[in-house]
């Protein structure tokens, strides 16, 4: 049997070895590499728990060859079985989708979601996209990682750039409902107005406390 899933494999293998080891919406090899990650997680967890290691040094140093290259089987099966073929395209799986202002969301592969590029932190991405399937679902949607980023430049002026997740407002109808969600998604950040100079064409709406 071993000679026939070498064979079966012989693709994604070629694939992974010859990987830069980057994510990108584009890539493939991370979805192959993600989907065996979470294979082998499952397979060596309480394992590595019994031998006192973490997961990632217990796959490294402890995990045979016989259950690598069975979690990768299985995951490019379930990659074959939920996508049509185990060269997916990473941002064909992993999603950012926002429907309504609920705080827990009701996920759907027919609703209109947009693909993210970075993969989860237990993966050692940084950003990180916490994102799975959930019922009803083949692609991944995420709910947890870096929801806020900023960036900051101190000096006699100030400077800073930020994104978040999303948007700032919770209500569907708003313009700031998702209007972040591209700019997240591709890594853009906006700039951050500090000045009265950078507000400047950009107020909606002023407010005093008490007016």
């Amino acid at each position: 049997r071993r000679d026939g899933q070498k064979a079966k494999l012989a693709g994604p293998i070629a694939l992974l070895r010859d990987w830069n080891h980057r994510w990108s919406a584009k890539s493939t090899a991370t979805s192959v590499a993600v989907f065996w990650g979470e294979d082998m997680w499952a397979l060596t967890s309480q394992a590595a728990a019994a031998a006192g290691m973490s997961v990632w040094d217990y796959i490294a140093d402890r995990a045979t060859d016989a259950q690598r290259l069975g979690a990768l089987e299985t995951a490019t099966d379930r990659l074959r079985r939920d996508f049509d073929g185990w060269r997916v395209p990473w941002g064909e799986i992993n999603r950012y989708q926002r429907n309504d202002g609920a705080i827990v969301q009701e996920f759907s592969d027919a609703k209109p979601s947009i693909p993210v590029p970075f993969t989860s932190a237990r993966w050692g991405s940084l950003a990180s996209f916490g994102a799975k399937a959930y019922p009803g679902t083949k692609r991944y949607y995420g709910t947890s990682g870096n929801s806020f980023v900023a960036v900051v430049e101190f000096g006699p002026r100030l400077r800073a750039w930020a994104v978040t997740a999303g948007g700032v407002s919770g209500h569907p109808d708003s313009p700031h409902f998702d209007d972040q969600a591209e700019r997240y998604a591709s890594g853009n950040l906006r700039p951050v107005y500090f000045y009265p100079e950078d507000l400047r064409g950009h107020v909606e709406r002023r407010y005093r406390p008490g007016g």
